[in-house]
């Protein structure tokens, strides 16, 4: 019986040993942020925090995103396209494996905090596979401010006394709570945040006399940029920086009243269209204890550089992989694992990236479908486009003129889907 007993506690201690092994996983999303809204991509605001992730792991060029905010969501959350799983603007199809599914059902402890939009009702975030939540926008109607005097609701109950608050604070705050109460134990924090998206509003380290508009964009997205770095500190703090990946993106481009400069140019948001400038975004993940480390941090290090494409369906599979998770089954995934990027490895890369994109949005009543690489865009609709030379999609490149193989290439991606779901269905 003693060496039953003895067996059954080293199994026990082998199974705690091998869940402690396991790295957390911080994902962190803002809204309406565009590639050119992060210091070290060459954009023009001050954004140390981010900076500083990227000078200690990998920023990747070619990221991403459907043009709004919903489809995108959706998209990362279940790693595969809209024409799959889509179901209408503001709601997510729980039947739906997400990523959160696959970390718990690995042993990960899961936490979302900031913007829902997933309709489901007060359970909705807790059926997508999140242990807990506080969020905004759990309901569509009457969902009350972000910003100041938030409405928000956490674990199944509307938030009382946070007439003085600050949205973007309150979910900082839960986030680190959860943090303290799951140090001993691998865990994964999804935090969509309610930053940068209209309402343009003085955040609490405005000026006294800033006044709502494109204006205090600037300082929102200064304000993202804290809380990442005091997200960053609570971790340090808790020494538990070594084995958290940390992943930063946004969720689209950035709102169309903004205009911000990238590499000393103007560049005008795009948000809701299948531009560039509607879809490109930043991505940086930062894991200090694995990937390889660049060269000491400087003023002005830029890190690691990789110019891989990524699409928003790799960040389930991707995610699966860090945490040695299994793939959800019996359904098809479009994305692929970057985390041999993320590890300074060669990895998979794509040669291509997909998009079917019809929101069901109010008055957006789009539907088209495009294939792209790093350098051309092919629409279903035979117009094609040299990103490098015409990155605002101006002039389509005659036929004629346009390099076959590249064409072809990209028409190939499009047939592919085509044959799977017709796009006229």
């Amino acid at each position: 019986m003693r060496f039953t007993i003895t067996a059954f506690v080293s199994l026990l201690l082998a199974a705690h040993a091998t869940a402690a092994d396991k790295p957390n996983i911080v994902l962190i999303m803002a809204d309406d942020f565009g590639y050119e809204c992060v210091g070290c991509n060459g954009g023009a605001y001050k954004t140390p925090n981010l900076d500083a992730l990227a000078a200690s792991g990998v920023r990747f060029t070619h990221a991403y995103a459907t043009p709004l905010c919903t489809p995108s969501r959706v998209q990362l959350m279940t790693g595969r396209y809209n024409f799959r799983n889509y179901v209408t603007f503001g709601q997510l199809d729980l039947k739906e494996k997400t990523f959160a599914h696959v970390l718990k059902a690995a042993g990960y402890s899961t936490f979302i905090a900031g913007k829902w939009q997933l309709a489901g009702g007060l359970k909705g975030p807790n059926d997508a596979g999140f242990d807990e939540y506080c969020l905004w926008q759990i309901f569509e109607q009457n969902k009350g401010s972000r910003y100041a005097a938030p409405k928000l609701h956490a674990n199944g109950k509307l938030l009382e006394g946070l007439g003085k608050k600050y949205g973007p604070d309150v979910f900082e705050e839960y986030i680190e709570d959860f943090i303290s109460r799951n140090k001993d134990k691998p865990f994964l924090v999804y935090w969509p945040m309610v930053l940068t998206h209209s309402p343009f509003e003085p955040t609490p380290d405005s000026k006294p006399d800033a006044k709502p508009g494109p204006a205090t964009f600037p300082d929102m997205v200064a304000y993202t940029d804290k809380l990442v770095g005091k997200l960053v500190a609570h971790l340090e703090k808790l020494k538990l920086r070594e084995n958290t990946l940390i992943l930063f993106l946004g969720d689209n481009g950035t709102g169309k009243p903004i205009t911000s400069k990238l590499n000393g140019k103007d560049v005008k948001g795009d948000k809701g269209n299948t531009t560039t400038l509607g879809t490109h975004v930043p991505l940086i993940a930062s894991w200090p204890g694995t990937h390889p480390q660049p060269p000491p941090i400087r003023e002005g290090a830029r890190g690691r550089v990789c110019a891989d494409l990524i699409d928003f369906t790799d960040m389930l599979p991707t995610l699966a992989a860090v945490a040695g998770a299994e793939l959800p089954r019996g359904v098809t995934l479009d994305g692929r694992s970057f985390l041999p990027q993320v590890k300074g490895e060669k990895g998979n890369p794509r040669e291509w990236i997909f998009c079917h994109y019809e929101p069901r949005h109010g008055k957006n009543t789009a539907k088209v479908r495009y294939a792209q690489d790093t350098r051309f865009k092919l629409y279903n609709d035979g117009r094609m486009f040299d990103l490098e030379k015409d990155p605002l999609e101006q002039k389509p490149l005659p036929v004629k003129d346009a390099r076959d193989p590249d064409r072809e290439k990209l028409k190939a991606v499009l047939d592919k889907f085509e044959k799977e779901a017709p796009f006229g269905k």
